[in-house]
């Protein structure tokens, strides 16, 4: 049995007192300008339509509006992060309901909401295209099909004892954070603008509204002090919201303010992709998978946003934890006359997993199998079933180790037993249980974008400045770079503050997104600490032999000594630096103060700030043949989750949630207990309760609290144990580390799989021929239809209302 990590106290999230005070500033708490314009925007109403005219006089002609502007104010209007494709204010043509029109700055709510109704624009409806399906069929594509392929698949599929197949549908979920878009642009001199925005991506917010103004670069700077959520929601989407107040900024050499409320911002931004897979699957009488064959189907919505790239972490997460020997994974992404869909917690793996896990549990199924047991006889184990399907070695894998471990502590087979022998056919509540683990591969999926910076400052009194490319939006990625750098250089925590995320302090960074925060800025800390330890290290080495009179601090001011010059090739490791002192490695008997040698540092003139960078080794994937090391290393994990489903209403009840975790040398243990019950819990809310509706016109109609229903406190499992392994072997990482931003979040497909396991219990024995699926999200509507399909069978017949 696997060892735990001991529960270690932990510092708190660097924000978590300003948070429970209030006192924590986010974009919109940013005080009021003199001049200061709100912003807002004009939007389509049609899913696919003409532009006939834009008529802006009525709405410019309201007092309070300062200017009304369209497409053609823009010096440059197309954007894309991997396919240049969309335009920030529609043209000629609107591909969907919010695609934004116009741009409206005015002195007051009242002005701008009176000019939004003012406006006057036509429209020639054109046929939209609001399902996958039809999108499929009409052959509209986003970007080039992918594929990763390995064995002979149909040769093995032709020999396998078993074969089945099936199409797993998952729906769109929204982000929902608390923060709205929200950004405020201020003009500065020169022709400079300097942008406040929630966004995840502070780089390209800065060059997009560069580009859409028609300026260099060097004039425009992003700061993000911290976000409300984002969750991928903000890492692409919050840049168009950033140039329509830069426009209004520009215009009128005035500060623009845009804060969406709740109901514009769902119906404006794009979802987690909605995505149909079918797949086929051969496998023998043990449950051990011989063939697969999976084709993903991705619901892109009006342009192309991110979703080539989220495809293609879908493809590299259909094994998941499972060996798989003939394998044929493809992929297409389609265009459909709704929002762009974008970035979302865990980006596409959601969909990989969760298509090999609904295939292992209708094995198990089929040859009258424990599920666990299918699981354990295709996971990833030995030398030789330990390859996934792109070709990179799952190393440190502790996969099999999990599944039993934690089989053991939550007396899976005992419970299952119990389940199935209490089980009653009158029984108001349907009893499930699942166990499924995740193996999700840590780095961005395009090679380039695996790179930091930080940039670290160390003050006359010791203390520590430190800004990075990273962006605070919760998750603590502040509060752990602080902890990496306050243990590297001997300090305590309260030593160290991370400064706002600023484009003129680290610039060209990637997005703090697919799991790589604290990974890539966390190492370019270390790296810029590093240079500054070598520095002070040759330093002490010659202070040893100074007496302490003839220090540069003691005399230097009267031109009395020589400034000391620094070894280029000292080793910052002889420099021990613990509880604010400074010593030698091989001469013990020299201790000198951090403080003090800081400032002898200053002194004789030798820097104490530097510039770290980092760039992950190793990455090698070629997209074009599906082969190559994708991933710097993997997170792994599993949960087993015991629940109800009622019978007559379909509501679900998480009673028990187990969850064992490899999250390396944790950094912080504190945050990544948070991490890991926050992901859970979302994940939850993806797979049951979030529903998003649409009219037939392509319009959302569930665009908010009151229609659209994340977890509470209510759904969180009453007992709810976490617990880390010990995990010191990923010495690739930063402190030994592993990610824990999106693993988690799939650990919560085991209530997924439960629900499954509850609907069936009514099944003797999971009949294969009554073995019911459920596609994402599983709500209550869905678990009744799977329970009583003749009855919603008849209904529909009948042209009953449901």
């Amino acid at each position: 049995m696997l060892d735990l990590v001991a529960k270690l106290d932990s510092e708190p999230h660097d924000s978590a007192r300003d948070h429970l005070t209030g006192n924590s500033e986010y974009v919109d708490d940013r005080p009021f300008q003199p001049r200061e314009l709100l912003v807002g925007v004009v939007y389509s109403p049609h899913a696919h339509a003409r532009l006939l005219s834009i008529d802006t006089r009525r709405a410019q002609a309201i007092p309070g509006v300062c200017c009304v502007l369209t497409a053609t104010d823009l010096a440059c209007n197309l954007w894309g992060s991997i396919i240049a494709d969309q335009p920030f204010l529609a043209r000629n043509v609107v591909r969907y309901v919010g695609e934004v029109i116009a741009v409206i700055g005015a002195e007051d709510k009242q002005s701008l909401r009176q000019a939004q109704q003012a406006m006057r624009i036509r429209y020639e409806p054109l046929p939209a295209v609001l399902e996958l399906d039809v999108a499929i069929a009409s052959g509209l594509t986003i970007g080039e099909p992918r594929q990763i392929k390995r064995g002979a698949c149909d040769q093995a599929m032709q020999a396998a004892e078993h074969r089945l197949s099936g199409t797993l549908r998952i729906a769109g979920a929204d982000h929902f954070y608390l923060e709205n878009q929200a950004t405020i642009v201020y003009p500065l001199e020169h022709g400079a603008f300097a942008v406040h925005s929630s966004t995840q991506h502070p780089s390209e917010t800065q060059h997009l509204v560069a580009a859409a103004l028609g300026i260099p670069q060097h004039r425009v700077v992003c700061e993000v002090k911290r976000l409300g959520g984002g969750f991928g929601g903000k890492e692409t989407q919050a840049a168009p919201f950033a140039v329509y107040a830069a426009l209004v900024a520009k215009q009128t050499g005035r500060p623009a303010r845009l804060v969406l409320s709740k109901d514009e911002d769902m119906l404006l931004t794009g979802k987690r992709n909605p995505y149909r897979v079918d797949y086929k699957v051969g496998f023998s009488g043990e449950g051990r998978i011989q063939a697969l064959k999976v084709q993903l189907y991705g619901n892109g919505g009006a342009y192309a946003d991110l979703s080539p790239a989220i495809l293609e972490r879908a493809m590299a997460h259909v094994d998941n934890a499972y060996y798989l020997e003939h394998v044929s994974i493809q992929g297409q992404v389609y265009q459909t006359h709704v929002h762009p869909h974008t970035a979302f917690r865990g980006f596409g793996a959601p969909k990989g997993i969760a298509t090999i896990e609904e295939i292992i549990d209708r094995i198990a199924a089929h040859i009258g199998q424990d599920p666990l047991q299918v699981r354990l006889q295709n996971v990833y184990q030995g030398d030789h079933r330990c390859v996934t399907p792109y070709g990179q070695t799952v190393d440190n894998n502790l996969l099999p180790e999990l599944l039993n471990s934690l089989s053991q502590r939550c007396d899976y087979y005992q419970r299952r037993q119990q389940i199935e022998q209490t089980a009653e056919p009158e029984q108001p509540w349907l009893r499930g249980i699942a166990l499924t683990p995740v193996k999700f591969g840590i780095a961005f999926n395009t090679r380039f974008l695996n790179q930091g910076s930080a940039l670290v400052v160390i003050h006359l009194d010791g203390t520590v400045q430190v800004t990075t490319g990273a962006v605070e939006m919760g998750q603590g990625v502040n509060a752990r770079i602080a902890r990496l750098v306050a243990d590297e250089l001997g300090l305590g925590p309260d030593s160290v503050r991370l400064m706002p995320t600023s484009t003129d302090k680290n610039a060209n960074t990637s997005a703090t997104a697919a799991s790589s925060g604290t990974d890539i800025n966390g190492a370019a800390a270390l790296h810029a600490c590093r240079q500054i330890k070598a520095r002070l290290g040759s330093l002490c080495e010659q202070l040893e032999s100074i007496p302490r009179d003839q220090w540069a601090q003691q005399i230097g001011a009267l031109g009395l000594c020589e400034d000391l010059r620094v070894e280029a090739d000292f080793d910052p490791e002889r420099l021990v630096l613990k509880d604010g002192k400074a010593s030698l490695k091989d001469r013990a008997g020299f201790v000198i103060s951090f403080q003090e040698l800081v400032k002898e540092a200053y002194f004789n003139r030798i820097a104490l700030s530097a510039y770290g960078f980092h760039r992950t080794e190793g990455l090698s994937f070629n997209k074009i043949s599906g082969q190559g090391r994708a991933f710097q290393y993997f997170t792994q994990g599993a949960a087993c989750t015991e629940l109800r489903v009622h019978r007559d209403t379909g509501a679900v009840k998480v009673d028990k949630v187990d969850i064992l975790m490899d999250a390396g040398r944790p950094i912080n243990y504190g945050l990544d207990y948070g991490q890991v019950a926050g992901a859970f819990v979302q994940g939850m809310g993806w797979l049951t309760t979030e529903a998003l509706y649409y009219d037939d016109q392509g319009k959302l109609l569930s665009h908010g609290p009151s229609t659209y229903k994340i977890p509470s406190i209510h759904e969180t499992p009453r007992h709810f144990q976490i617990d880390f392994v010990k995990n010191l072997a990923n010495t690739g990482n930063v402190g030994r580390s592993k990610a824990l931003g999106e693993p988690p979040l799939l650990l919560s497909i085991s209530v997924w799989a439960a629900i499954r396991d509850a609907i069936n219990a009514p099944v003797a024995k999971r009949s294969v021929a009554d073995f019911r699926l459920i596609g994402i999200p599983a709500g209550p509507e869905q678990i009744l239809r799977q329970l009583y399909p003749e009855q919603f069978a008849s209904w529909e017949a009948d042209g009953d209302e449901l």
